[in-house]
């Protein structure tokens, strides 16, 4: 989801609106504007049915967005933050942080947004009802009520990570008590169903009904690769359960002092050894840690007139973790706050630093070994 602009927070969440969102709203605005609306109420004037269709389309995406604050919102009840959600060219999507504790709240949060749609559905046929008289809104509640059922009961399809495969994690969960192998059953269905999406937009396409095809098609191919992708991290969740952070951090670091000039760390340390990530050390001290992210954010220009100090994030301001805290606990806190390296501490006492580059030296020394 990079590429994203964030519209406003709700509830903490970022709510984020990706380049891709465009494509699809067009296509939306276009066939309510040139199909849907003139079957249903021939004689408008054509700038009426575009306005009516930019409406709806917004408000259908709205109803997205609803949909997924839903699951949100069921996530903070149980003390499960999300990080944003995104609305792009399928629909939207929640970053919950993390996995779900037991099988009965992954069945509640999953139940949260196919129930959110429904309860859209019955109020926007409600408001058709009561506007039936007023075209222009009656028509629009009308088609809305439709596309909010149709979401609820497309979201049910038992196929991670649609909120049907989450139904259907939390089964599997309960009956194997095992979170990684319902993932991995979930996520086996997921992909089952995808290819089948696949086949059936290719049968349409061929059959004449283009549009529709393609569009079948690539939902199909987007759901393959999600479900792919859970397996793969519940894969990686289930191989570094127990490891600890001391067992794949590095004790090799680079040490600089905090009046060393940044031109000279870059040309001398960055260029000449490859190096990424620093620790700033005074008397034996720890004063902060510069990485290549700090560096980035400053101009080229100024890099002369600045020193390691002037740039580096000091102590109160790091994410640090300890030598025997696990591995998973370690990645969250680097994914939460976008961090490149964590320093190791114990009893305030430096021991290594970790980033993602230490734990994927990590996995590929297991995989060597078979593992």
């Amino acid at each position: 989801m990079r590429g994203s602009l964030e519209l406003g927070r709700v509830w903490g969440i970022s709510i984020r609106l990706h380049g891709s969102w465009l494509v699809v709203f067009g296509l939306v605005a276009w066939s309510l504007a040139q199909g849907y609306l003139p079957a249903q109420h021939p004689g408008w004037r054509p700038v009426t049915y575009w306005a009516v269709g930019a409406a709806t389309g917004l408000l259908f995406f709205a109803s997205v967005l609803v949909h997924e604050l839903g699951h949100a919102r069921m996530a903070l009840r149980h003390g499960l933050s999300t990080r944003s959600i995104t609305l792009f060219v399928f629909g939207g999507v929640a970053g919950i942080r993390r996995e779900p504790p037991s099988p009965g709240i992954e069945l509640q949060i999953a139940l949260a947004g196919p129930l959110t749609s429904l309860a859209l559905a019955g109020l926007f046929g409600a408001l058709g009802l009561v506007f039936a008289a007023l075209p222009t809104i009656g028509v629009a509640a009308g088609w809305l009520a439709q596309m909010n059922l149709a979401l609820a009961v497309f979201n049910t399809l038992p196929g991670f990570p649609l909120d049907g495969g989450r139904i259907l994690r939390a089964a599997l969960w309960w009956w194997t008590g095992r979170l990684h192998r319902a993932t991995q059953l979930a996520a086996f269905t997921g992909q089952i169903l995808a290819f089948g999406l696949v086949a059936v937009g290719a049968v349409a396409a061929l059959g004449g009904n283009f549009v529709t095809g393609i569009w079948l098609a690539l939902i199909g191919w987007f759901l393959h690769g999600a479900a792919t992708a859970a397996s793969t991290e519940s894969g990686l969740r289930e191989l570094l359960r127990g490891v600890t952070v001391e067992q794949a951090m590095s004790r090799d670091y680079a040490r600089v002092p905090p009046e060393l000039p940044l031109d000279r760390l870059v040309q001398d340390e960055v260029f000449g050894h490859g190096r990424r990530a620093f620790l700033v050390v005074d008397d034996g001290r720890l004063r902060g840690l510069l990485t290549l992210h700090e560096i980035k954010g400053i101009p080229r220009q100024r890099w002369r007139g600045l020193t390691v100090a002037d740039v580096m994030r000091r102590p109160e301001q790091l994410t640090a973790v300890g030598p025997q805290e696990p591995l998973l606990s370690a990645l969250e806190k680097l994914d939460d706050g976008s961090l490149a390296q964590l320093p190791v501490l114990s009893g305030g006492q430096l021991l290594g630093l970790l980033g993602r580059e230490q734990v994927l030296h990590y996995l590929r020394l297991r995989a060597e070994l078979g593992e």
